[in-house]
């Protein structure tokens, strides 16, 4: 006997005794995240699933058996649809920008610390990995906690408090139809990587800060950093940051650094210097302690590729460092002073 993880929105509602058909594609890979069987079916319940629909007329995953549809926020029959027609800029707002799930928490940690919980904050869900916002037990929590405010997901990603077309309108939205201080943007669980330079599904990472920063907003990068990932590749600093923002990113950002003992931070300079990433963005750094200690508080374990604080402190730290960056931003825009992304250290 094996578990199936089925999504009512898509095929109805599973009661004991039903045959079903599922997809045990992931499992038969040995898939890590991800690798459960998924209920495609359900017989005799054919319209279920398909009748149990959101208003509106876009849909998302788009020509496939499991398209749905959705009221996405900018389309007509959408009441935020004349807010979102007139929407043409973020005004500044800091948005932190991810390339992997686990990023998520101590940002938003940092960010609710720093503000004494004060702040409005939006997560948007790009269809990088995981596609249903429903898989993500993290977010849950953070809602649960009052960590996060808002959700918002973007292509064809599902699920969220508002639906968007794109990453740039689901921006508009966080700003203007939310009325959030701060965004952070990053994809859902799971991540596609080929061990090649470009071949990895958080080289969005460099589109995330250039779509931040075409719509006028405050891009804060925060690097992938690891100091116990035995994959020469991501030691130190990814090689997904190095090419996504040394290669993808068109645009500077300020980019998060935690404190770090001298001999990791001169071999984390090192990298971004040979990636041309410190040339290119502004970095900045902050301690992100205080981020973490929320979350350890408040018993939400996280991990990153299966280790937790203890062995990768590094990582969430900048993470919670781009929270606590970010909240100074606003604080900054709010009295009307514009630090910019700019160039350099």
């Amino acid at each position: 006997m094996v578990k199936a993880i089925n999504y009512e929105a898509l095929t109805g509602t599973v009661s004991l005794g039903d045959t079903v058909v599922v997809n045990t594609t992931a499992r038969a890979l040995n898939l890590g995240t991800g690798g459960y069987d998924f209920v495609i079916h359900i017989v005799g319940k054919e319209q279920e699933g398909r009748t149990h629909r959101e208003p509106g007329h876009i849909m998302k995953l788009r020509y496939t058996p499991c398209q749905l549809s959705c009221l996405a926020v900018e389309e007509e029959d959408s009441p935020h649809h004349a807010v979102m027609a007139e929407a043409d800029s973020l005004d500044n707002m800091p948005v932190i920008c991810g390339s992997l799930h686990s990023m998520l928490p101590a940002a938003a940690a940092a960010v609710k610390w720093r503000s004494h919980h004060r702040a409005r904050l939006a997560y948007i869900m790009t269809d990088g990995a995981a596609l249903p916002l429903a898989w993500s037990q993290m977010v849950a929590s953070l809602r649960r906690s009052g960590l996060l405010d808002h959700t918002i997901t973007v292509g064809h990603a599902f699920g969220g408090e508002l639906e968007a077309v794109n990453l740039y309108s689901g921006l508009l939205a966080a700003r203007h139809v939310l009325g959030a201080d701060v965004a952070v943007v990053c994809m859902g669980p799971g991540i596609v990587g080929t061990g090649t330079k470009f071949g990895f599904s958080g080289i969005e990472l460099g589109e995330i800060v250039n779509a931040v920063s075409v719509l006028q907003g405050i891009p804060v990068a925060v690097p992938r950093i690891s100091l116990a990932d035995r994959r020469r590749r991501h030691r130190g600093i990814s090689h997904h940051t190095v090419t996504a923002l040394g290669r993808v990113a068109l645009r500077p950002a300020i980019l998060a650094l935690p404190f770090l003992p001298r001999k990791e931070y001169w071999q984390i300079r090192e990298q971004l210097l040979a990636g041309g990433v410190w040339q290119k963005h502004r970095v900045v750094m902050a301690d992100g302690e205080k981020g973490l200690e929320i979350l350890s508080r408040l018993g939400i374990r996280v991990t990153t590729m299966g280790r937790g604080m203890e062995e990768e402190g590094a990582f969430f730290a900048a993470a919670a460092a781009a929270g606590l960056i970010a909240w100074e931003l606003h604080l900054a825009r709010a009295r009307g002073v514009h630090p910019g992304s700019g160039n350099g250290c």
